[in-house]
């Protein structure tokens, strides 16, 4: 990663919008930018913690190893989100980072980011909020890969990934997103989305571009998350 001063607003990241109005000085003092590449590795399993991320801008995939030669994204980073946080217990990373496309993080070390949490409570609760929703949907991704077929699994990452990132203007999911990492979000075989999406683009529910994916039939989309036959 390239170290570059990178003027933001100071209210767009998850941290800046929940602090004390007072403490933005001493986030302006501490922070550090860097922009990032497309497939940039940011750290990996088994590198010490030493800071916490922001992305100021683009998307980041957190993932771990599955087996020896795949991997799970557990979860996708964007607009002001936190990341590496999932090592602060042990002081190691438990996974991997790598940004999806070109964007630009916020990086604070750990000293600062511990003593920003002890002294602005209201940071600290919606840090604590964001950890009990990450891990209610760590546990539905858990419970879907073990109970809800492929196809409802591509589905429900669909109308995730919609109001996640939103559209473009052309109704396209507004994230690039590949076979292959589309595959390891849900914990699918690469060959096996790729027959999924191709039913679904036969069905038309959906519509695909350049990676980019289109909901054309929601309620269609929607029974197929509820349906365990599919």
């Amino acid at each position: 990663m390239k170290k570059k001063l990178i003027t933001c607003d100071m209210n767009s990241c998850f941290f800046c919008k929940n602090c004390l109005p007072e403490w933005k000085v001493a986030i302006a003092a501490n922070k550090r930018n860097f922009f990032v590449k497309k497939n940039e590795v940011i750290f990996k399993e088994g590198d010490p913690v030493e800071g916490i991320y922001f992305v100021l801008s683009g998307v980041v995939k957190v993932h771990k190893k599955w087996g020896s030669d795949k991997e799970i994204i557990l979860r996708l980073a964007s607009n002001g989100s936190i990341f590496g946080h999932r090592g602060l217990d042990t002081k190691i990373y438990p996974i991997s980072a790598t940004a999806l496309e070109d964007g630009i993080l916020c990086y604070f070390d750990l000293a600062f980011f511990e003593a920003s949490l002890k002294v602005n409570n209201e940071f600290t609760y919606k840090l604590m909020m964001f950890f009990v929703k990450d891990l209610q949907e760590s546990e539905t991704k858990m419970r879907n890969l073990a109970h809800m077929p492929v196809k409802g699994r591509v589905a429900q990452a669909l109308i995730y990934l919609e109001n996640q990132f939103g559209l473009k203007d052309d109704g396209f999911i507004n994230i690039r997103l590949s076979r292959q990492d589309l595959a390891s979000y849900i914990g699918a075989t690469y060959e096996t989305v790729f027959r999924v999406i191709n039913e679904l683009l036969g069905e038309k529910i959906v519509a695909a571009h350049d990676k980019y994916l289109k909901i054309l039939d929601k309620k269609q989309l929607l029974l197929l998350t509820t349906d365990n036959d599919a």
